[in-house]
């Protein structure tokens, strides 16, 4: 999700941010790199070292360790982009509240298994209002269908499969909307 949410601020809503172009592709990259695919490969280095049983991770315990490795993982990427502040605030801004989700998703992980899949794609949907909101340029209803179609399928798909209970769901959801919502407002506002 923050690669979607980078994907916005820095291609579909140009003046959302001050980044020259010729940086823009590399920031993205690097979001990509450190909050997708490096986390990634850990979790599956795990499941390949018997640390985590499944990929799916159905149990509390199992979702300790990947989690805090993820929280470690979007810490460092906001405090990398908090050293490039002088390209734009926004970057390590809007990244510090990306991270602010992942790290209270993580603690409530601890206790309850809250859904993270929701709690991306409800940041996901607040980023593009928020959007909206802020930048009248942006064309908002095609990225909020979607937004919302996003949600529905990743709803229904984890209590399909019997991941999540729904009360799991829409707090994963809510709490990451919140946070988005009130995180990039307070940003952009």
């Amino acid at each position: 999700m923050p690669a979607l949410v980078y994907g916005l601020m820095l291609f579909a809503v140009p003046e959302a941010t001050s980044i020259p172009e010729e940086f823009k592709l590399r920031i993205f990259y690097l979001v990509v790199l450190s909050t997708l695919l490096i986390p990634m490969v850990t979790i599956i280095g795990l499941r390949l070292s018997g640390m985590v049983k499944s990929l799916h991770m159905p149990t509390i315990k199992e979702r300790t360790v990947p989690f805090i490795i993820t929280c470690i993982y979007f810490v460092m990427t906001t405090y990398f982009l908090y050293q490039k502040s002088d390209l734009d605030e926004i970057l390590w801004k809007g990244m510090a509240v990306i991270s602010i989700s992942v790290l209270i998703l993580s603690v409530i992980s601890f206790f309850w298994k809250m859904s993270a899949h929701m709690t991306g794609a409800g940041g996901l949907l607040a980023v593009v209002l928020v959007l909206g909101k802020n930048f009248p340029t942006f064309n908002e209803l095609t990225p909020v269908l979607l937004g919302v179609f996003l949600c529905g399928v990743i709803a229904s798909s984890r209590l399909y499969l019997n991941a999540h209970k729904p009360l799991e769901v829409y707090i994963g959801f809510f709490t990451g909307f919140l946070i988005c919502w009130f995180g990039f407002s307070f940003i952009w506002g």
